[in-house]
C-alpha cells in the first residue's frame, strides 16, 4: 500500500511538473522572442528528460541545458540521449 502511495505521488508530479512545462510552451513562451540557441528547445528538452529519466536526472539535465543557452552559445540539435 505504501510503496502504492509512492509511486501514485510520484506520478502526480511529474504530470505536474509536465502540465506547467506545456503551459509555458502554448501560453507564454510565443509571446517572448525566440532565443532559445537548441533544437529541440529548452522547455521541450525538459519535458523529454523528465519523462525518460525521472524528476532528479531530468531536471539536472534541464537546467545543466538551461545553463547552455546563452548568446555565447553554438547550439544546435541536441536531444535527450
Amino acid at each position: 500500500m505504501e510503496l502504492f502511495l509512492v509511486v501514485k505521488i510520484n506520478d502526480f508530479i511529474l504530470n505536474a511538473i509536465d502540465r506547467v512545462l506545456k503551459f509555458y510552451q502554448i501560453y507564454i513562451s510565443p509571446s517572448l522572442p525566440s532565443s532559445c540557441r537548441f533544437e529541440p528547445t529548452c522547455s521541450q528538452y525538459a519535458r523529454d528528460a523528465i519523462r525518460k529519466y525521472g524528476l532528479l536526472k531530468g531536471g539536472i539535465m534541464a537546467l545543466w541545458r538551461l545553463l547552455r543557452c546563452h548568446p555565447y552559445s553554438r547550439g544546435g540539435y541536441d536531444p535527450v540521449r
